[in-house]
């Protein structure tokens, strides 16, 4: 099975209704912790005659509820344990207190089977976040465990009739429509592009169709929740503008760029669409040769008067101040075709043999695996300026915890980011991008890439602020 037009449009039955995240509220338990129970349970990911796959899921969804807050608001989650396997949960994009950030080995111990950990903490920016398992992320992510996490605006820009949420997600089915467990752990996968999947979904369903009013303004937030896929997405032609990258917003909306949309791993791109009457707009992916829609909106008549468009307002990020940073450059090595390198893991050379007992087929400076001691450590307030050289075969996409950075130079850029806020940004092969970003958020960060396969497989690292 290929990710395809004609594989989409096979898995749709007779009713495409849009599915809606559910919402979660903030006063479910006593003692107000918002409860997010992570357990197995039965999804239907292919046609409506097809088997269930049987997921790990956030509230017996996936994705899971959607959590929504305004800026500056406290938020109070219980993580209920109902796997076989210890697991944590991270708060993607948010600028978190350093014991709440959910990365199990780092910054806190995995949550075992059976057992709670409450996370506690305030988002200090408005903005289109998600929270997902971080242990074992390439087998807890790729079977459901992800939900989106917004930060509302003080004023909130669109009301909910005009704000959608859509978690893009691609799943690797077998040939009954059941996803494929049998090839977790692929070192095929691992040393290559990562897992791809065969079944593109969009809030857990095939093909869904969303009403839009026309020539009203509406905001689509678009989270990309794939282990590793690149989603190519044509943004121009539904006349899109583009409000803000990664929770950031601009101060003006920018045109979508022509030619297919790159948006990768753990990103995400809020839209503005003003729809005209009559139109029939989908949302589409070109990235293969047979190019094909996997979500509808419908436009329905308005009041035929052009409403005001909102704007957002731009989160107050520190300015990276270049002429004092530090200048550090960050590596990429390792896996099929590229350039390996002496690689070390836990201090030892890293041979073939010792690659396949261990799956580390990846290093950052020379290094796989998370190291023990940090990639850098400064004092808070200080400004980093760092180069990432990819001198593997493949592109990634590089996320850093607790911060966010300016892309400040590209070279053979994959995506044309210069300028913009990210916080996980896209790095093809041979590339040179250069990020800066003001280290005021105190304790243990990791820095690596979010193909979350080459992660597990050793392009992992971290940085402390003290």
């Amino acid at each position: 099975m290929d990710i395809s037009r004609r594989g989409v449009l096979a898995g749709t039955g007779a009713s495409m209704v849009g599915l809606a995240l559910p919402r979660a509220s903030f006063a479910l338990a006593a003692d107000g912790f918002l409860e997010i129970t992570a357990e197995p349970s039965e999804q239907k990911l292919y046609k409506d005659d097809a088997p269930a796959s049987l997921l790990w899921t956030y509230n017996c969804t996936a994705p899971g509820p959607e959590i929504r807050a305004k800026r500056g608001e406290r938020i109070k989650v219980r993580l209920i344990n109902k796997l076989e396997e210890p697991t944590s949960i991270h708060w993607h994009g948010i600028r978190i207190d350093n014991t709440m950030d959910g990365v199990s080995g780092l910054t806190q111990k995995a949550v075992p089977p059976g057992e709670i950990f409450e996370y506690d903490f305030v988002a200090p920016d408005a903005g289109t976040y998600w929270y997902h398992a971080h242990n074992k992320s390439w087998n807890q992510v790729v079977r459901g465990l992800y939900g989106p996490l917004i930060i509302e605006e003080d004023d909130p820009a669109f009301d909910m009739d005009h704000d959608l949420t859509l978690i893009m997600d691609d799943w690797r089915l077998d040939d009954q429509g059941i996803l494929d467990l049998e090839s977790l752990g692929s070192l095929m996968d691992w040393s290559h592009a990562g897992r791809l999947g065969n079944w593109l979904t969009v809030n857990g369903g095939s093909l869904p169709e969303y009403t839009l009013v026309a020539g009203e303004a509406h905001r689509i937030r678009l989270v990309n929740a794939s282990n590793a896929r690149i989603l190519q997405l044509d943004l121009a032609s539904l006349g899109a503008k583009v409000l803000a990258y990664d929770g950031q917003a601009f101060e003006v909306p920018k045109e979508a760029p022509s030619g297919g949309f790159l948006i990768g791993p753990g990103q995400r791109v809020d839209l503005l669409l003003v729809p005209e009457p009559g139109a029939r707009m989908a949302l589409r992916e070109v990235s293969g040769g047979d190019p094909f829609d996997f979500a509808l909106l419908k436009v329905t008549a308005g009041t035929n008067r052009q409403a005001p468009v909102p704007s957002l307002p731009v989160n107050a990020l520190p300015e990276p101040d270049l002429d004092a940073a530090t200048t550090l450059t960050l590596d990429m090595t390792g896996g099929a075709m590229g350039q390996m390198g002496a690689l070390s893991y836990k201090g030892q050379p890293l041979t073939r043999e010792i690659m396949r007992e261990t799956g580390q087929l990846w290093g950052l400076n020379g290094v796989a695996g998370l190291p023990e001691t940090p990639f850098f450590k400064v004092r808070k307030g200080e400004t980093i300026l760092l180069q990432v050289v990819n001198n593997t075969a493949f592109a990634h996409a590089m996320h850093t915890h607790g911060h966010h950075f300016r892309i400040v130079a590209q070279t053979l850029a994959l995506v044309d980011d210069t300028g913009t806020w990210r916080d996980t940004f896209l790095i093809g092969p041979g590339e040179t991008t250069t990020i800066a970003f003001v280290a005021d958020n105190p304790g243990k960060w990791l820095l690596h890439c979010h193909m979350l396969e080459h992660a597990a497989a050793g392009m992992t690292t971290w940085f402390e602020v003290v």
